[in-house]
């Protein structure tokens, strides 16, 4: 009976809040990394009406335990089979956040909603991711040809919990079909939809279809939030609180949904001139160290903030850092997060194993993953082409590598590239062991030099291991050489 009355009490909570209401809003877009919780924080308190977590696959939350963590104010999702941090968030956003799955079964999807739909405000399912994991596994842009599927997905959901359920897709080929899928959608009982301006087959240097939106608007009596507006040019003024109202206009959608010039700005929602980016870089340090996040997370969003300062002092710096730490002091956090961790362990912690994990992995810099029936290192080694002179090709990683690999007769160091949108990442074969960085590139150039960085870093090859070719020059002295590997 006790446990009839606390499921009851819980359901009696979630009817008693405001219903998430989609029109006129500005929301942060579900975006990897990006989309936890110290940025969607810092994006609510910049303005944001809405956030959405990254994507989180339904298995991983069907496979996670909940953990209410007093020590951070927290409630948490550990994955119990590696102990690693699904989910986090907190009663700050609670009212105005939207948790985004990536599914492709409709029992599956319900199960994991019905699991998280008292520590959330809105359920969201990812239908327009366009990247080969998703399209693989039945799951993103893979669904937006499956309307049968479509609808037993939502209906599934919409069934299962009384929060809103929404869902966020791509334009098909022709306007025609969109809008049939539209109505499949509609047809459903969802509260909203999300519509983004562009095909799978589309990038971000693709131009955004605002009228196909605004067509799309026009069909249905639901909510639309438009979504693509951002330009790839992180500079331009399409990615400023103006250029997204004026996107927003255009496409007379009920909302707008922003991505890439939040990832970059996320005081893009507030009215006015952006704030600098190194006062953001300041407030998103404090969301991480007050919520104690891990140091990839923290990293990998810093260096979407930073953008070509990363080719500065500074940048150089923030590049090699390998710990929590090295980052808090780099950006004068340093006694912030001292203070933190001293109280953090002076009591025991309700996601021990999770943060007994992310103190292992700090210390060694680099962590085994199994892809496939391979072993991997993996370490987060972004290649920044300027710190290597223009003349220095004998210093670049792939060069290093590939000339250790023929003195210690390894052979040829081999390649794998996975592609993401329009980034890239590598991993290399040396012999019987596997590198591969964990970071995302801009081309397959330097994915490869990321991939071989790792494997340089792992194996402490410096320059001084490779014996150098001597090459003769009419009127000079011989100097060293080294073959460009650079492509």
């Amino acid at each position: 009976k006790l446990i009839l009355l606390d499921s009851l009490l819980q359901e009696i909570s979630v009817l008693a809040m405001a219903r998430l209401d989609y029109r006129g809003k500005m929301i942060l877009a579900p975006m990897v990394k990006v989309g936890t919780l110290p940025m969607r924080l810092l994006a609510l308190e910049y303005g944001a009406d809405i956030v959405y977590t990254e994507e989180i696959i339904d298995m991983r939350l069907l496979g996670s335990e909940r953990v209410e963590n007093t020590l951070l104010g927290t409630v948490d999702y550990i994955d119990r089979r590696d102990n690693s941090l699904v989910f986090r968030t907190c009663l700050k956003e609670k009212d105005r956040l939207v948790l985004q799955i990536g599914t492709s079964d409709g029992d599956r999807a319900a199960a994991a909603a019905k699991k998280v739909e008292k520590d959330i405000s809105g359920i969201d399912v990812n239908m327009g991711c366009p990247k080969g994991f998703s399209l693989k596994g039945g799951m993103g842009a893979a669904l937006l040809t499956q309307p049968h599927k479509v609808r037993d997905i939502l209906t599934k959901l919409v069934d299962a919990v009384t929060i809103p359920v929404t869902c966020k897709i791509r334009l098909l080929p022709s306007l025609s079909t969109t809008l049939e899928l539209v109505s499949v959608i509609q047809s459903c009982g969802v509260t909203a939809l999300g519509v983004h301006g562009r095909t799978k087959d589309q990038r971000p240097n693709d131009p955004c279809d605002a009228a196909a939106i605004k067509a799309v608007v026009k069909h249905t009596s639901l909510p639309i939030i438009a979504n693509g507006g951002s330009s790839n040019n992180r500079n331009s003024l399409v990615n400023s609180y103006k250029g997204i109202k004026q996107f927003w206009q255009e496409t007379e959608a009920a909302s707008v949904m922003v991505a890439r010039a939040a990832e970059w700005n996320p005081s893009v929602f507030r009215e006015g001139e952006k704030d600098n980016i190194m006062i953001v870089i300041e407030k998103y340090f404090g969301y991480a160290i007050e919520f104690d996040y891990p140091f990839n997370i923290v990293k990998y969003c810093v260096q979407q903030l930073l953008g070509s300062l990363q080719e500065s002092e500074l940048g150089r710096k923030f590049l090699n850092c390998a710990t929590m730490g090295d980052l808090c002091e780099l950006f004068g956090q340093g006694q912030q997060y001292r203070e933190k961790q001293e109280m953090l362990g002076r009591h025991c912690r309700p996601d021990k194993e999770f943060s007994e994990k992310m103190d292992k992995q700090e210390r060694e810099g680099a962590r085994k993953r199994k892809i496939g029936e391979e072993e991997v290192t993996e370490m987060f080694c972004p290649f920044v082409r300027g710190h290597y002179g223009d003349n220095e090709s004998c210093r670049l990683p792939k060069t290093l590598l590939l000339l250790y690999a023929r003195q210690k007769e390894l052979g040829q160091p081999q390649y794998e590239m996975e592609q993401q949108d329009k980034q890239f990442r590598a991993r290399v074969r040396l012999g019987e062991e596997c590198y591969g960085s964990m970071t995302w590139e801009k081309n397959k150039k330097y994915a490869e030099q990321g991939a071989a960085l790792v494997a340089v870093k792992c194996l402490n090859i410096t320059k001084e291991d490779i014996v150098w070719k001597q090459t003769k020059v009419e009127g000079q002295e011989e100097v060293e050489h080294a073959e460009d590997v650079t492509s």
